[in-house]
């Protein structure tokens, strides 16, 4: 072993280990997240195996399957819109009409195979001809559009069901998937840089087989998070986030308030009264201190009140000018300055009394009392 082989396996392998347990776990759990999450990671792993083999002094790939179409590059991009889907909606499915998706790379497998089965002679002349020419472009081609139109759209989705948590979730935290994002970005950022070399490479008349070592390496380390990021997130059972439904149940905008077609908020019927449920809802919040709950969400707090989602969602963004998540880290922040004041709690630290004062995380924390207080806990605490 060298150091160029050592990184490469060590990616390679625990590709391949997360794909098993992600695609187990997706199967005993009955969960189309995990098992398409699988599926990245076991394209990641095809990505660096043939410079995994290669510089392990392998050659097989290349003296027996010479040729063969090995490579998930036109499937990479459409697996992950339709893991964020699958992640964002347990509802989500996987219908026969997805598999439009897929037609790039079937087309992709089927010319490569079809050649590949006639032996190295007419994979030799294959490779010679202006057909293959062409068709290296033309796939080249199909490999960034495929990038570009399935992560915009990916991260289009996102942004809406970012925007969807914090009008849904007291603590939104464990459903953010952040991660995700960051995934995204490391991708394009790793086909740039893996771009940059092949540049490089017929600019300066073919670099050394070592040099692509390295944005192989970058791949490695796409692995290593995507892998560990990707089987720690936590998998809450009621999400379901589904765009077009939510654009579909919106009332004509004649028939809102100008102040409750805010953040994603569902549509508010002008009729609502919203002297009458802010009472409702003061009371519920002071009297029963649901926002103690750190696991609160609108539908949990619509259900005590006997009302549906969208009438709750439109009451407190027209009645109260916040979001669901504001309006109940508000009264956690509240919450937590009586408790600090408090001298039978001068023992415990401030994350304590923040958990005891409804909070669920520390960033969520922090978060929240620099909103309402305009400074840091910490800084909060000596201004008092």
């Amino acid at each position: 072993m060298t150091y160029y082989t050592t990184p490469l396996q060590f990616g390679y392998f625990l590709a391949l280990l997360f794909a098993v347990l992600l695609w187990y776990r997706g199967w005993r759990e009955e969960r189309l997240s995990d098992k398409l999450l699988g599926w990245i990671l076991f394209f990641l792993a095809m990505e660096i195996q043939d410079y995994t083999f290669g510089f392990a002094g392998i050659n097989i790939l290349w003296e027996k399957f010479d040729g063969f179409p090995r490579y998930f590059t036109l499937a990479f991009a459409p697996t992950i819109f339709l893991y964020l889907n699958a992640q964002i909606n347990r509802d989500f499915r996987l219908k026969a009409a997805h598999l439009l998706h897929y037609v790039p790379y079937f087309l992709y497998f089927s010319i490569s195979f079809a050649v590949f089965v006639q032996g190295k002679t007419a994979l030799h002349q294959f490779r010679v001809s202006t057909l293959a020419h062409w068709l290296s472009w033309l796939e080249t081609a199909a490999i960034w559009a495929s990038y570009i139109y399935y992560f915009y759209q990916s991260l289009r989705i996102y942004r809406a069901y970012r925007s969807w948590t914090e009008s849904q979730f007291s603590d939104v935290e464990l459903v953010s998937f952040i991660w995700l994002r960051n995934f995204i970005y490391l991708i394009i950022a790793g086909e740039v840089f893996k771009l940059g070399w092949s540049i490089a490479d017929k600019a300066l008349d073919d670099l050394p087989f070592e040099q692509d070592w390295w944005w192989n390496l970058f791949t490695v380390a796409i692995i290593t998070y995507v892998g560990i990021k990707g089987y720690a997130q936590p998998q809450p059972k009621k999400l379901v986030f589904d765009q077009a439904a939510l654009e579909a149940t919106h009332l004509p905008a004649q028939h809102l308030p100008d102040d409750t077609a805010k953040d994603g908020v569902a549509a508010l019927p002008t009729e609502v009264n919203y002297a009458v449920w802010k009472t409702k809802i003061d009371k519920l919040m002071r009297d029963d201190k649901v926002y103690l709950e750190p696991e609160l969400t609108l539908s949990d707090l619509a259900n005590r009140l006997k009302t549906n989602v969208s009438v709750l969602s439109g009451v407190i963004n027209g009645g109260y000018g916040k979001n669901f998540n504001d309006f109940v880290n508000e009264f956690r922040v509240e919450e937590f300055k009586r408790r600090r004041k408090d001298p039978e709690n001068q023992h415990l630290s401030l994350l304590g009394i923040a958990l005891d004062s409804g909070f669920n995380s520390k960033a969520t924390f922090n978060r929240a009392v620099k909103k309402f207080t305009g400074t840091s806990p910490k800084n909060y605490l000596e201004g008092v």
